[in-house]
């Protein structure tokens, strides 16, 4: 597997877990949007989980514990609700689901959500969507666990025509329906991100998308993760580098230099957990740091 390599400085920086709990009180959640877009930071990325059951048996799989980090009880809100109240007190920053999950929701509900948030927004969502690790969130919204993939790329597939000039039919072996109107239009071609740490993930933001989120991947599994995506976009008859590639910020000066060499265009860092008066100090330490971290690698 071939190992791109680059080398340009770092660009952009991202707030991830932006609707976290306390991201739930509209003050809160205003001051951070405001104060990320004032900082230089270029996106605000909100999470999504519709329910969280109070036992489940699936492992989380972005911690050694397999366990979510604050417990199920915390407040998770809507990403897109969120993101158009962010939208409301910013101008420029750009608004991310990182990710949604795309299986278990009619990907027609998504994309009239997607468009009118790009559209009210001034052309400012990155849409990115993921296939789920929650089974029993799964069940709870009867929803289908084990053909997720499938349907996801299905789904996939009608957001793309919905976004197109004209009513869209679609015909598939999840998703199915006769001419409609998906009205109004994003302001402009929505981007679809991919986000997920497996082989199929990568694959699939190779062969679909127009960017890839490996969130918590660094080292040799992030540069995997980057080739196969390459890979697979070259053999769908893509440009790879037109993939943008968004990744956790770098926890060590060798993570950084890996980060560097893949030529990643984004990386995002956590939403502090602090007061509201502290955020806009909180998060220009946070941007001022990473960048720190990349000149040195």
């Amino acid at each position: 597997m071939p190992t791109p390599t680059g080398g340009r400085a770092l660009i952009n920086v991202g707030v991830m877990f932006a609707n976290g709990a306390a991201a739930a009180e509209p003050e809160h959640a205003a001051t951070l949007a405001v104060a990320a877009e004032r900082a230089g930071y270029d996106s605000l990325w909100a999470v999504q989980h519709v329910v969280m059951p109070v036992e489940h048996a699936s492992e989380y799989p972005y911690s050694a514990s397999g366990t979510v980090p604050g417990g199920t009880a915390v407040a998770i809100p809507d990403p897109l609700v969120w993101l158009a109240w962010a939208g409301a007190q910013t101008s420029t920053i750009l608004l991310a689901t990182g990710v949604l999950v795309l299986p278990q929701q009619h990907p027609l509900v998504v994309a009239k959500q997607a468009a009118t948030l790009d559209r009210l927004t001034g052309g400012r969502l990155l849409l990115g969507l993921g296939a789920g690790w929650l089974q029993e969130e799964f069940a709870a919204l009867a929803s289908d666990f084990d053909g997720r993939g499938p349907r996801m790329e299905e789904c996939m597939q009608v957001l793309r025509l919905a976004g197109e000039p004209g009513p869209l039919e679609f015909h598939g072996t999840h998703i199915d329906f006769a001419p409609v109107w998906v009205e109004p239009k994003p302001a402009r071609r929505i981007p679809l991100v991919i986000g997920g740490h497996t082989t199929a993930a990568a694959r699939r933001a190779g062969r679909l998308a127009d960017g890839f989120f490996p969130l918590s991947c660094q080292g040799e599994a992030l540069t995997k993760l980057v080739g196969i995506v390459r890979e697979a976009a070259e053999a769908a008859g893509r440009d790879p580098r037109a993939i943008e590639i968004t990744v956790d910020a770098p926890r060590t000066a060798e993570d950084a230099a890996v980060q560097r060499a893949l030529d990643v265009d984004r990386v995002v860092v956590n939403a502090p957990h602090v007061p509201t008066g502290e955020l806009a100090a909180a998060l220009a330490s946070k941007l001022a740091a990473t960048r720190e971290a990349y000149a040195r690698a």
